[in-house]
């Protein structure tokens, strides 16, 4: 692994430990929202090991028990492991304001994507930047309910 992609996956860690920090710390007051967009906990299985892995993430479209979620990694070359999980096991669940959600994950279709990411981008125009940092094509995941 390159020292890039190291520095990337552990800035990754460190952003969620601060976050979950701060959920804990204010007793679930603080940390539900950034910016306009809801935060969420998403719960899902190893691909490898089988255990149960969760990681803070924004949804910067939702409504209607609908989460989309961005598979970005900050406009890495890589995919999140978070993505490469639930490619494996779609069955996931998802944590939002201290509410756990059975849920089925999907990849948007590339019709879904031209529909939302104007949306997405709207939200955080940070995700645009990350789509030019990266020549991979970010995935946009529909979270629904199972």
């Amino acid at each position: 692994m390159s020292i890039r992609h190291t520095v990337t996956d552990l800035s990754m860690q460190a952003m969620n430990g601060v976050h979950r920090t701060i959920l804990f710390l204010s007793g679930g007051r603080w940390g539900w929202t950034i910016g306009p967009m809801p935060a969420v906990e998403l719960h899902t299985t190893g691909r490898s090991s089988g255990q149960r892995r969760s990681t803070m993430l924004t949804a910067p479209v939702h409504g209607d028990g609908r989460y989309v979620l961005v598979a970005s990694k900050g406009g890495d070359d890589r995919h999140p492991n978070w993505y490469l999980n639930l490619l494996d096991q779609p069955d996931v669940e998802l944590t939002v304001r201290g509410a756990t959600l059975p849920m089925r994950a999907r990849t948007a279709t590339p019709a879904e994507k031209a529909e939302l990411w104007p949306r997405i981008v709207a939200e955080y125009s940070g995700y645009g930047a990350y789509q030019q940092k990266t020549s991979r094509d970010i995935p946009v995941v529909i979270c629904e309910p199972r």
